[in-house]
């Protein structure tokens, strides 16, 4: 009876030993799978990118990407984020300011993977979202504004014409700025801009952003925009016109019956 009860007592042990063998061996499997599923070209990009990468930022984010005092490290940021600061322009900085601004690109599209698939291979990161998942024709530009104007217009302006922050950092304007990378920058927050996964703004809610966004490229059927400012610019431009009109005819009027 004692021999059973000690045999119970150690069966529990010995079938948690051997889950976890098992899981070992399953994990070390599906790996190395996934690791000869790796294309010639996905390692060719890889190679290729970290030549460019070597070349060109290596001085600020430091030979192995790991970051330095004038730059940050990118191990886990991702492809998104390297796609995004690199095809904007914002990478390689012209000046260290406190914030990079958009210019013109210095890497095409296609090195702009391969820098990006190398900064992805040091380590997982958000991925670039595919051309479904930033197609404007796809989303719901009425959904996209009341999520645009809850999350995004006190910083970017009520449609994307953008604005002023602290610090001398500013929230840029958005009508130069193509469908995936408005969808990169809500997925890695560049700079001053907070970070929307999952949880905040779901992949559906992004591209019914992008596509209210889109909308706004069109002509306004208003006429004059006054840069889109809002209330504030078009306030200015009555105070400016309006009042300045009627303070000059009023001294005008003074003047002639005098």
């Amino acid at each position: 009876m004692a021999e059973s009860a000690r045999r119970s007592r150690v069966a529990p042990l010995v079938l948690l030993v051997l889950a976890l063998l098992l899981t070992t061996v399953l994990y070390a499997v599906i790996s190395t799978t996934a690791q000869a599923d790796t294309s010639p070209e996905s390692t060719s990009d890889i190679a290729q990118g970290e030549k460019l990468f070597q070349a060109n930022c290596s001085t600020c984010h430091g030979a192995t990407a790991e970051g330095t005092d004038i730059g940050p490290s990118l191990i886990g940021v991702g492809a998104a984020s390297v796609h995004f600061q690199v095809s904007t322009g914002r990478m390689p900085m012209a000046a260290y300011v406190a914030q990079a601004p958009a210019k013109p690109a210095v890497f095409g599209e296609e090195e702009t993977k391969q820098l990006a698939a190398f900064v992805a291979s040091l380590g997982a990161g958000p991925a670039i979202p595919s051309e479904e998942m930033v197609d404007p024709t796809l989303g719901n530009a009425a959904n996209g504004m009341l999520l645009y104007r809850t999350n995004c217009a006190m910083c970017h302006n009520a449609v994307g014409a953008g604005g002023a922050l602290s610090e001398g950092k500013f929230a840029p304007d958005l009508y130069g700025t193509t469908p995936t990378q408005m969808y990169e920058a809500m997925l890695t927050g560049p700079q001053a801009m907070p970070v929307f996964n999952e949880a905040s703004i779901t992949s559906e809610e992004k591209r019914d952003i992008i596509s209210y966004l889109t909308e706004q490229r069109e002509v306004s059927p208003g006429g004059i925009n006054m840069g889109s400012l809002g209330p504030v610019g078009e306030g200015f431009w009555i105070w400016v016109l309006g009042i300045g009109g009627l303070i000059g005819l009023a001294v005008w009027v003074g003047a002639k019956s005098s």
